[in-house]
């Protein structure tokens, strides 16, 4: 049976009509003959859409009861039993609910298509998974429902439902999104401008990675090497040297003039270890494409023309940027350089070659050095000086027991041992000795330069050239040698900084603190150029040209002069060493650590400004949340008790005493609501700047209970009340504990069954009191239990349209503001117990006469009308 097709409309925020183009894709499908029914979907009360269900057959959706209350779904079962050719399933991300055959509506979709059913689906960009964290970041809203990247990736047909943000909320202020009571809320939060065209463009950068996957995918299946040239990419060649700065900074403008394409670095390394690259170098350019919107890569390979190639074809680059040849003409001759072989082989790739500062320098260093300390070139020379005449003394004196080739044979192992003490240029020089040597006194005429044998002078010759080369190949491997053993130490150099950095909690100090161990040294400071300070001839040996950035060690030094040796970094930064000079040969590593360090501070300071942004950001979006929540609440007051009082004034209706006192009561409590709410805020306001006045007291919960029920009037008569007799009391502020009891209590109702009122229980355990409100509603999962504290929000609420959110957080903040604490539990069988616990207030040594009787008798006096209020089957008696 074959597989299914998927086809997904993708749409950049609510509203934007995917719904709509999934029914219209379904009519197309049905007036061509297909089969097709719907499977799900939702319509939110839409009148176009639900225009759009009429015609097409819907299978009914099977019922589910979780924690009390109903919802419905997909009966998956029904619709694999109808067969369907199409299937239309809305909400690709929808979690369904707990004890469905998956937890996933994807998972649903995923059975339909292996069933050989198409099915066409739809999904926000918020959804997916890769970029759920970006859009909190950018709407504040936390996205329960994701969805992984791959299975919309997988999709046979992926289409963009696109919308610009003005039509998307021109559309929802007219009603055709939300219902009218929703609509204020939603503009003023997640559909502002700003908003939607952050969702627009990642809807738009995610589908356009997914077609450069596919085409990727189809160009690999199909073999297909060459260019196409659909995208602009800009690949720029670094070396590891100087010039690449320059290299960089061109191809940033041919990105720039090639209407924004993509740029791309690419570093070579060599496969065997020894390219002369250097870290710092490269840490530095790396930084630098990266600040110009570029990415950096690195590769490895051995021909490098053949592998800068195959990186810039297998990202389908259409231009490449290289730097010109810094070999000599000399060298040219041999090999015409990697730019020349780039370009010859690059193909339908325009090359850029670009010439630096570089080329000139390059073309007069020598091609050919030893490698070797000077100390060791020396001690070569020395042993050519010294062993060839001496080696000559004693091949003399055993001229009649050798022959001519075992002195060429015992002058080749001599020089070869030259070779590797000294070096190239001593081997040549005693190339040159011993050629002179063996002439002189072993060839026919002896003491004569004039040589007879004609074979001889051929045998001398060969001789020159087989030590000459003999020797060059011994020099160059060990220059080699000494090049790998000083490239695997700067490897585990560098490896030990990166990890001492990675695993510390301040990378820039672990990084020099690093450096200073390393090398010995006593002292190392970071120094920054002041942003005010002028460049002058004494600018190294100025204090008020420079600040500490960093140091660890000695005393910090004050300006770059005052090391034993600095590294500058960039125009801004030098990094200064302390305890001992610097050898020529550290220097390379010590740059590495120093474009490191650079980074490092870099990072910290943006750490820093992040860190001095988060309750600039936290205070905008509560700011912006109070706003939009705070609309809502103080209009519906405010209209009820306008309305009320207007319709008193009325000159043209007769108004009943009865209706008179309806409105003069509606027009109470609702100013009776504002009062509330503007207290609310201005407790919350006072908590969290620490500004909260309280009053404590010793008070038994006897009293402040039946006052905060009595305060939620008809509501609170069916709340089940259980306070043991023997309760200790306690030390709180009584007005802002029956605040805090009132918003918790309003909340249970809430969100209680009908059947079901909420109970509270009250225990004291170890020297404190818990006060418990129980309800049966749905309840709240562990995961979510911080979140139903944070305020101008509802879990699962976020227009607000029932209230500012302020309850439960104002609680917990009273609460702790007295010494208690307020923390969610589930209630057994389903609901949310809130649990408050406050400190208890030990009882007396004494007892004094008539106090604990009296004190029954008060609580039993004020406790009595609201045990009358029960209901008989509040399951008071639990």
């Amino acid at each position: 049976m074959a597989r299914g097709q998927l086809r997904v409309y993708l749409g950049a925020a609510p509203g934007v009509g995917k719904t709509y183009r999934m029914l219209e894709e379904g009519h197309r499908r049905r007036e061509r003959g297909t089969d097709v029914v719907v499977g799900f979907v939702e319509c939110h009360g839409r009148p176009q859409t639900e225009a759009l269900v009429t015609g097409l057959e819907v299978v009914p959706r099977k019922t589910s009861t979780y924690r009390g209350a109903e919802f419905t779904e997909m009966d998956l079962d029904a619709v694999l039993a109808r067969r369907p050719r199409v299937a239309l399933v809305d909400e690709l991300a929808h979690t369904n609910v707990p004890g469905s055959g998956n937890a996933k509506r994807w998972q649903d979709i995923q059975r339909l298509l292996d069933a050989g059913i198409d099915v066409v689906t739809t999904v926000n960009v918020q959804h997916l998974e890769s970029l759920s964290d970006v859009v909190v970041r950018v709407t504040g809203v936390d996205q329960r429902e994701t969805i992984p990247d791959e299975v919309v990736r997988r999709a046979d047909q992926i289409e963009l439902v696109d919308m610009t943000p003005e039509a998307l909320r021109r559309r929802l202020a007219h009603g055709n999104v939300y219902a009218p009571d929703r609509i204020d809320a939603a503009l003023g939060n997640y559909f502002r401008v700003g908003n939607l065209t952050a969702l627009r463009e990642l809807a738009l950068s995610w589908l356009a990675d997914t077609v450069d996957d596919q085409l990727d995918r189809y160009r690999a299946e199909h073999h297909i090497d060459t260019t196409w040239e659909i995208r602009e990419r800009v690949v720029v060649a670094l070396t590891g040297g100087p010039e690449g700065d320059t290299l960089i900074r061109r191809a940033a403008r041919i990105a720039d003039r090639s209407k924004g394409a993509d740029l791309l670095a690419v570093h070579i390394a060599r496969s065997d270890g020894l390219a002369g690259a250097d870290p710092a170098h490269l840490a530095r350019q790396r930084v630098l494409v990266e600040s110009l919107g570029g990415t950096y890569h690195q590769v490895v390979g051995r021909d490098i023309p053949a592998a800068l190639l195959d990186f810039a074809r297998g990202v389908n680059a259409t231009q490449l940027v290289v730097g010109a040849s810094r070999r000599g003409r000399l060298a040219q001759l041999f090999s015409p350089g990697v730019a020349v072989i780039t370009t010859a082989g690059s193909g339908p790739i325009d090359v850029h070659l670009v010439t630096h500062d570089e080329v000139k320098r390059g073309q007069l260093r020598i091609a050919l050095t030893t490698g070797l300390p000077r100390r060791r070139q020396l001690a070569g020379f020395a042993l050519a000086a010294v062993g060839l005449p001496l080696l000559t003394a004693v091949l003399a004196h055993l001229r009649d027991d050798l022959t001519l080739s075992n002195d060429f044979l015992i002058y080749l192992a001599a020089i070869v041992v030259i070779t590797l003490v000294g070096g190239l240029y001593a081997a040549v020089v005693a190339a040159v000795g011993g050629f002179a040597l063996l002439t002189w006194y072993f060839t026919e005429p002896v003491h004569h330069w004039r040589i007879n044998d004609r074979s001889t002078t051929v045998s001398l010759v060969v001789f020159l050239l087989t030590v000459v080369a003999v020797s060059a190949v011994v020099a160059i491997a060990a220059r080699r040698t000494s090049e790998a053993a000083s490239a695997r130490a700067e490897a585990e150099t560098l490896s030990t900084v990166a990890g001492s950095v990675l695993r510390g909690s301040r990378p820039l100090a672990a990084l020099l603190d690093q450096l200073r161990e390393t090398f010995h040294l006593t002292g190392v400071t970071l120094l920054e150029r002041r942003p005010d300070a002028r460049p002058g001839p004494d600018a190294r040996r100025d204090p008020a040209v420079w600040r500490v950035a960093a140091a660890v060690g000695d005393d910090p030094c004050l300006t770059p002069a005052a090391g034993d040796a600095d590294v500058s970094v960039d125009e801004r930064l030098s990094l200064v060493l302390c305890g001992h000079p610097l050898p020529a040969g550290d220097r390379r590593v010590v740059e590495a650590f120093a474009a490191q360090a650079a980074i490092a501070l870099r990072q910290e300071r943006l750490a820093e400004q992040a860190a001095a942004v988060g309750p600039l950001a936290e205070i905008d979006r509560l700011r912006t949340a109070l706003l939009s929540a705070v609309s809502h609440d103080l209009r519906t007051p405010l209209a009820s008790a306008k309305a009320a009082v207007s319709s008193l004034r009325s000159p043209d209706v007769e108004f009943s005493d009865a209706d008179r006192d309806e409105l003069l009561a509606t027009a109470e409590e609702s100013h009776d609501r504002l009062g509330r709410l503007v207290d609310n805020l201005l407790d919350m306001s006072r908590l969290q700047v620490g500004a909260l006045a309280m009053f404590p007291q010793v008070i038994s919960l006897a009293e402040v209970v039946p006052a905060a029920v009595d305060e939620l009037g008809d509501a609170g008569r069916h709340i089940a009340i259980h306070l043991p007799d023997d309760l200790p009391e306690v030390s709180v502020d009584p007005a802002l504990l029956q605040r805090a009891l009132v918003n918790v209590l309003s909340n249970a109702i809430r969100y209680s069954p009908p059947d079901r009122p909420p109970m509270l229980t009250a225990s004291a355990h170890a020297g404190r009191v818990e006060v418990r409100v129980i309800d049966h509603g749905p309840g709240v999962p562990a995961a979510e239990w911080d979140r139903i504290f944070a305020p101008f929000q509802r879990l699962g609420d976020r227009d607000n349209s029932t209230g500012v959110g302020l309850g439960l957080a104002l609680s917990r903040g009273l609460v702790n503001a007295m010494g208690g604490t307020l923390d969610p539990d589930t209630t057994p069988g389903g609901g949310l117990t809130m649990i408050l616990t406050l400190p208890a207030v030990p009882p007396p040594t004494g007892d004094v006469a008539g106090v604990g009787d009296v004190a029954d008798d008060v609580a039993d006096a004020v406790l009595e009308p609201a045990r009358q209020g029960l209901s008989s089957d509040n399951g008071a008696d639990s």
